[in-house]
């Protein structure tokens, strides 16, 4: 937007486009002399001129997660998580995937398996609010599951 002009017809007065509405921006307005801008959050990019996208710096690799190490984005960041997440009596398998061996007599009162998986969820959700849906099936009579989240 332009400045309009005073009514001395020779001052120049800037419009504050930032205060007619908060939905100039997905995040911030900043006013300029003549025009607005719009910024982003810390861990977030301009998307064009007015949308905040979220940099993945697990992708970017401007991480700082070790070997040992996986890297987790979320909204806004990440975090770095140990690759071998698996306690005893449990074995890793997988990236993200413990067992507890049938060998191992402990393992009679365990879960077979644990998996670990990672998801950001965005704050301000609206309550209740679906987020996602398990299902487990099972080969074996009587066999049951539970999750947790954590």
């Amino acid at each position: 937007a332009l400045p309009i002009l005073d009514q001395d017809g020779a001052t120049c007065n800037d419009i504050d486009e930032c205060s007619y509405s908060s939905f100039l921006c997905q995040h911030q307005c900043v006013n300029e002399p003549g025009r607005f801008s719009c910024v982003c959050p810390q861990g977030y990019q301009l998307l064009g001129t007015r949308l905040c996208q979220d940099i993945n710096e697990c992708e970017t690799g401007t991480h700082q997660c070790t070997d040992a190490q996986n890297c987790v984005n979320y909204h806004g960041g990440y975090r770095c998580m140990e690759k071998n997440r698996c306690q005893d009596p449990y074995v890793q398998v997988s990236d993200n995937r413990c067992l507890c061996p049938a060998t191992n007599l402990v393992c009679r009162d365990q879960p077979s398996s644990i998996v670990y998986r990672y998801m950001s969820i965005t704050a301000n959700r609206s309550v209740p609010s679906d987020i996602f849906q398990i299902q487990a099936t099972s080969i074996y009579p009587g066999a049951f599951n539970t999750f947790q989240i954590r």
